[in-house]
Parts: structure tokens; sequence; C-alpha cells
């Protein structure tokens, strides 16, 4: 490799590692600010609608996560094509084995505790007596973020294969 290929496999390593722990940084301050706006808004604010406030955070944070998380991946696949070949293969040719090989692991956009906070959002909108109306708008907009999260959630477990497909037919481009 030359000097600039090793700084740019340096730099590309670097935003891998720093944007997986601002993934995990803006959960855990997301979910502060999420319950504190789920406390205040109940003590507080008029529901069932106030229950949309402290949903937009976690909506918010959601689709923060989920563009990290698309990027880091997205640089993986990069490093993979670009860096690594049949000769060299290193860690983003590792990594996809093994995800493909032993799958599970870890959930890197958090749904689930995203889908869990939903559920206990709408719960005091629950209790309040709420109006047909809003029971229709409140619980429609928490229905479509969990929705959202699914098809993300899907998406992103397609994600690293099509996006090794298209640096590889990039690649190619590139070459001819």
């Amino acid at each position: 490799m030359t000097s600039r290929e090793i700084e740019e496999y340096r730099a590309l390593r670097d935003t891998i590692r720093e944007r997986g722990t601002t993934r995990v940084w803006v959960v855990l301050v997301a979910f502060i600010a999420w319950a504190s706006l789920v406390l205040a808004t109940s003590a507080l604010g008029p529901l069932p609608v106030t229950t949309l406030i402290p949903l937009a955070v976690l909506a918010t944070a959601f689709e923060i996560v989920f563009a990290l998380h698309t990027s880091v991946e997205r640089i993986g696949r990069y490093i993979q094509v670009f860096f690594e070949d049949n000769d060299a293969r290193g860690w983003e040719h590792a990594a996809m084995t093994y995800g493909k090989t032993f799958g599970g692991g870890s959930d890197p956009l958090f749904a689930n505790f995203f889908r869990i906070a939903t559920i206990i959002n709408f719960t005091p909108a629950v209790y309040a007596n709420p109006t047909p109306v809003e029971w229709g708008v409140v619980g429609a907009l928490h229905l479509l973020f969990i929705i959202r999260m699914l098809v993300a959630t899907r998406d992103a477990g397609r994600q690293r294969a099509i996006d090794l497909e298209r640096f590889q037919t990039l690649k190619n481009q590139l070459n001819s």
C-alpha cells in the first residue's frame, strides 16, 4: 500500500471506531432524555398528545443510530473491497463471514430497546381516557415508528451484501 492508502485506511478505521462509540452514547443520552420527558409530560402535560414529545426524541435518536450504523457498515464494505483482497483478507472479511456463519449477536440498532420504550411511551396515553381521535392519532404515530424500526432493521440486515456487491461493481468499473 502507498502512504496515501495507509493514511486513508487508518482514517476509515478511526471513523468506524468513533461512529461505533458515538452510537452507544447517542442511545444512552437519548434514553435519559426520553425518560425525563415521559415523567415531565405525564406529570405536567395534557395526555395523550404530550406522549408525542418523548416519541419524537425516540424517533430522532433511532434515526441517528440507524445513520451511524449504515455509514459504519458502508465504510466496512469499502475497506473490504478496496483494501482487502483474496490474498490479504482482514477484519472486514472476517466480520462478514462471522455474521453469516454464526448470526445473532448484539443489535447494533438497539431496536428492541427502542420498541420497548415506544410501548412504555404509549402507556400514559392509555390511562388518560383518550378520545377516539386521540387514540387514532397518537396510536398511529407510535405504530408508525414501530413499523419504521422493523423496516430499518430489515434493511440493515441486507445492507452488507448489497454494499459489498455495489463496491465490487464500482471497483470493476474503475479498473476497466
